[in-house]
């Protein structure tokens, strides 16, 4: 199993005035998966401790990071910069990948400012804030993944683990 973290970027959220529908569905996305979600949390949209947070994560045993939120035009919109500050190697193909299918659905798929990229052992992908963007994107991409942690982390076997 790979030890994955979801972060939800919201200050709504975090201040507890809409509920984080996000998530929850990234979390069912992956129930019965190779994914094993040992991190949920709702962060706000302020730059610095979303940095900070990322860099924790990045630097336990968590292998996957799934952010949502926060990668749109709004002045707080936060989480690209904020993973572009902490990873060392960026993965523009996965981004690029969810962009391309989400046009075949939206055009409003090209606004996503959303990056991936990896820092030591630790993928870090940002996924948009709707739940049913976030669906369609990692739904998308979650059967690619595998192949890419795998090598990422060295892993050869079925089950993977730091």
């Amino acid at each position: 199993m790979f030890k994955t973290a979801i972060i939800t970027a919201s200050d709504k959220g975090y201040k507890g005035i809409r509920k984080d529908l996000s998530g929850p569905t990234i979390n069912q996305l992956l129930k019965n998966t190779i994914y094993d979600v040992v991190s949920y949390e709702i962060l706000s949209d302020d730059k610095l401790p979303l940095i900070k947070r990322l860099k924790e994560l990045c630097d336990s045993d968590i292998t996957l990071i799934l952010t949502t939120g926060g990668t749109g035009f709004s002045p707080r919109d936060n989480m690209p910069e904020a993973t572009r500050a902490v990873i060392e190697k960026e993965v523009p193909g996965i981004p690029e990948a969810m962009r391309a299918y989400s046009l075949k659905i939206t055009p409003a798929g090209m606004l996503s400012r959303a990056v991936a990229g990896i820092r030591k052992q630790t993928l870090i992908i940002n996924l948009p804030g709707s739940p049913k963007a976030v669906k369609e994107c990692l739904s998308y991409i979650l059967p690619s993944l595998e192949h890419g942690l795998k090598i990422m982390t060295g892993l050869d076997g079925e089950c993977a683990h730091k």
